[in-house]
């Protein structure tokens, strides 16, 4: 199985410049644990849970910063038609929990481990 057959053709996606309690609402509506941050159609990166727990933990005004200040900037990305096994590999040296999956310029979605996981325990 490759990763394309784990993301739906879009992923949940903020502005820099958004508030991150607005951002968490986002995750709270969708049930995600990531949003894509991507400003001019360009993913420039991400903002996951963990990110917002440290947003939480060290801001003045959590609710009120913006998603640019908390995000994982430039996140590395992978191509739709890498295996899943191969991704797997990939999040367990690198200690991400999400991944966004890009064809070409255009943000495909964002597999975390759930689905990793899924995809590795149901392919036969």
């Amino acid at each position: 199985m490759k990763l394309e057959a784990l993301v739906g053709g879009s992923a949940e996606v903020v502005g820099p410049e958004t508030p991150l309690a607005v951002a968490a609402g986002v995750m709270v509506d969708e049930d995600v644990s990531a949003v894509a941050v991507v400003d001019d159609r360009r993913l420039v990166g991400i903002l996951t849970d963990r990110d917002l727990t440290r947003a939480l933990a060290e801001a003045d005004d959590p609710k009120q910063e913006p998603a640019a200040a908390w995000m994982s900037s430039a996140p590395d990305v992978l191509p739709p038609d890498v295996p899943v096994a191969e991704a797997a590999q990939w999040i367990m040296e690198t200690g991400y929990r999400h991944l966004p999956v890009m064809g070409g310029d255009e943000l495909l979605g964002i597999v975390d481990v759930r689905d990793l996981l899924w995809a590795l325990t149901t392919e036969g």
